[in-house]
């Protein structure tokens, strides 16, 4: 090894602490890059991360997380694309998993976006947060057994497939929160 080689070395270390704040910083930068539909800002992040010893199944899961909270039912294939670059993380590892890292950072970034899953997730927590554990209406409780049946469990239940629309105006939720719509059509 030559002292250009070292000097180089010594001049090239990266910034990366797997713990702290750096490693927090550089992940959001990667995630606002694919939120936000750069995917050469995505790439450059990714790149960092995995220079820095990033393990590559961490990168993954926070694409999995990105698949359904920023892209959604835009496009569904994007959850299972995501799903698949992790098994081919666990799979192949590093460096063969590099790029499908980087294609399905570059997918995301270029999906469409819709958040309509987070935000409806957001709004039942927060029912459930202001109303507690309320109770399951008698008409779509189970009724497995005979004293179960005579006590009103699953009276008055319409079965969606007997329906003429193959969809019951029946509601599914207690009558506190009947009312609430969560997931905006």
């Amino acid at each position: 090894m030559s002292r250009e080689d070292i000097e180089a070395v010594g001049t090239k270390l990266l910034q990366y602490d797997r713990d702290g704040e750096e490693h927090y910083n550089i992940i959001s930068a990667f995630h606002k890059s694919m939120r936000d539909s750069d995917p050469d800002g995505a790439i450059y992040w990714l790149s960092r991360m995995l220079a820095g010893g990033e393990d590559p199944r961490y990168i993954a899961r926070r694409m999995l997380n990105f698949a359904s909270e920023d892209v959604g039912l835009s496009d569904p294939q994007a959850l299972i694309l995501a799903n698949t670059v992790y098994d081919v993380c666990e799979k192949m590892g590093m460096p063969e998993c590099e790029l499908p890292l980087c294609e399905v950072a570059t997918y995301l970034s270029l999906a469409p976006r819709d958040n309509r899953l987070y935000t409806a997730m957001k709004r039942a927590h927060e029912d459930i947060r202001i109303h507690g554990d309320l109770p399951v209406p008698m008409h779509i409780r189970n009724a497995p057994t005979k004293f179960m049946k005579d006590a009103g469990y699953g009276a008055g239940y319409e079965y969606a497939h007997d329906l003429e629309t193959n969809k019951s105006s029946q509601t599914h939720r207690p009558p506190e929160i009947e009312e609430k719509v969560y997931f905006e059509q």
